[in-house]
């Protein structure tokens, strides 16, 4: 049965699902319906928020995976699909955010992510927020679940309900290496960046 958590809560996947090796990080949202035009009667559909889901790769003093100066060298997003030893892949960038279920998948294989990761962070930033001026204020329904990938058992789920004006960038939680194995821990932070970069500099 899946856990719902709350922000800051944590469960130990390992312990909960035994033998736990592949998991599949599924992130989702939809956009708030928006009307536009005088008194709503010339209804020109606004630009879709296109809402990117990665992974920062952190070691255990909570910096970027060996101090990195590169998004290449800590993170898994549109533009770096697969980590280098293939533990770690983005299933591809959804566009719009529309449909049912996940918007954007991560898949990780715990057993072979490499030993110097302490933790992984999975975030989601608006793509040109600030160009398009879109910000979480205008997204519903976020939510954050954690998959058995072998048993496509969804194992906890995190809905995001904060209101999010004007922020642009959400760290939703993230997997941690303990001594009793993996254990998933929500967030729910929130911050009004420019790009990507910005988001994982804060790491760094």
């Amino acid at each position: 049965m899946s856990v719902n958590l709350l922000k800051g809560q944590k469960v130990n996947l390992s312990k909960q699902r035994n033998g736990l090796s592949k998991v599949m990080v599924g992130l989702g949202w939809d956009e708030v319906q928006q009307n536009s035009g005088f008194f709503g009667m010339f209804k020109a559909k606004p630009q879709d928020i296109d809402c990117d889901a990665f992974a920062i790769l952190l070691g255990y003093d909570g910096h970027l995976i060996n101090h990195a100066t590169k998004l290449e060298q800590c993170t898994v997003f549109f533009e770096n699909l697969r980590w280098s030893n293939g533990s770690i892949q983005h299933m591809g960038d959804n566009l719009t955010g529309a449909g049912e279920g996940d918007d954007e998948q991560i898949f990780v294989d715990l057993n072979n992510v490499p030993y110097d990761v302490g933790s992984i962070v999975f975030a989601v930033n608006i793509y040109e927020a600030f160009n398009r001026n879109q910000h979480f204020g205008m997204i519903r329904n976020a939510f954050i679940r954690v998959v058995d990938y072998d048993h496509q058992v969804e194992l906890c789920r995190f809905n995001i309900s904060e209101n999010y004006m004007n922020k642009t960038a959400l760290i939703a939680g993230g997997l941690i290496r303990t001594e009793d194995g993996w254990e998933f821990r929500t967030d729910g932070t929130a911050a009004r960046v420019e790009s990507l970069v910005d988001m994982v500099s804060a790491f760094a």
